[in-house]
């Protein structure tokens, strides 16, 4: 018995060394060993050691990446536009650190993503990356399953409400009230004394640069504008169209007000040519800051935007998520905020 199992464990440690990680499900099926066999014989060796365990694998002890072997899931409410590069930042840091990572779609409005979490984590993942399909209409809360997840979780471009299940997860975002700021101390820098806010009201960053605005008017000494809602179609409230948002700037306009940020910069793209069927002019007659920076440079003219580090939010939280695995519940819960910076360019006015 003694001998066998020695034999067992010294087969192990040649795929191992053969392959740097290997999960333990592949690991018994490759040497013809039931799982619950082989993962007694890890144990043993770990214990000794001469390997590494994480969720579900099995390395060489020392000189391998932080994440090497380990699948990721991550679960976003889109893909293109804003998340496309969240991703890509996710997808490098995972890259880098011998991880891989897999991707899962609930979409704004479908309340999949309970199911859609319980499709990845039937792909075996070490950790999760979640963006919850969260909405002011429909609550700012996680469901209670995120507090009975069976792998670490990192929350990406979300804030958990307090003392809600999610609230214990670990979470990475961008700072997006300070982007606002940002934008408005920008304009009254330039000498504007009323800043107009046209947002959507559809997503949770979009509650962020609400509240942002509501936050640094007071800040900044300005009047707190209505804020006109260009909320995306299929939302339950009506959208307004850009035309129809060309329409309402030029009337703020004549009212006084020449600065405006926009939420975001695919609803300020076509605004510039818009603004001129009414007489107005980008940055002479109203000066635009856009609000995202994906597509705001291909404007005519090109749009200022505050950027939010969309990258590094991807990047960081998949970063946290292997520290996470690695240390467990011995690392306190981390929540870390990114700020957006301000890429000046032709439509706000000013020296750029």
């Amino acid at each position: 018995m003694a001998a066998s199992a020695e034999r067992r464990r010294s087969r192990i440690l040649e795929v191992v060394r053969e392959t740097g990680s290997i999960r333990v499900a592949e690991l018994a099926e490759r040497l013809d060993i039931p799982a619950v066999t082989v993962r007694r014989d890890v144990a043993v060796l770990a214990d000794e050691g001469k390997v590494q365990r994480t969720h579900g694998s099995v390395a060489l002890s020392g000189g391998q990446p932080a994440g090497q072997g380990r699948v990721i899931g991550m679960l976003v409410p889109t893909v293109g536009q804003y998340f496309d590069e969240v991703i890509a930042g996710a997808n490098a840091a995972a890259t880098e650190a011998g991880a891989r990572l897999v991707l899962g779609i609930a979409p704004y409005g479908a309340g999949n993503d309970r199911a859609q979490v319980e499709r990845l984590l039937e792909s075996d993942v070490d950790g999760l990356l979640l963006t919850p399909g969260w909405t002011p209409d429909g609550g700012l809360e996680g469901g209670d399953w995120l507090g009975e997840l069976p792998v670490p979780a990192v929350l990406v471009e979300r804030r958990a409400a307090p003392l809600s299940a999610a609230a214990r997860l670990d979470a990475v975002c961008s700072d997006h009230r300070h982007g606002v700021l940002l934008a408005l101390r920008r304009f009254v820098a330039l000498g504007h004394d009323a800043v107009l806010l046209a947002a959507r009201a559809d997503t949770r960053t979009a509650y962020e640069v609400r509240a942002g605005y509501a936050e640094a008017t007071g800040q900044l000494g300005l009047p707190a504008l209505p804020v006109i809602d260009v909320t995306s179609p299929g939302a339950s409230r009506s959208p307004v169209d850009e035309a129809d948002l060309a329409a309402r700037i030029a009337e703020a306009v004549r009212k006084g007000v020449r600065a405006v940020v926009v939420h975001n910069d695919q609803d300020a793209l076509q605004l510039p040519s818009l603004l001129r069927t009414h007489g107005l002019t980008v940055p002479e007659d109203v000066a635009l800051i856009a609000y995202d920076d994906v597509y705001a440079s291909l404007s005519e003219p090109p749009l200022t935007a505050v950027a939010p580090p969309k990258q590094a939010v991807g990047s960081g939280a998949l970063e946290l998520l292997l520290r996470r695995l690695d240390a467990g519940d011995s690392m306190p819960v981390h929540r870390i905020e990114l700020l957006p910076t301000l890429e000046l360019r032709k439509s706000c006015g000013g020296p750029t």
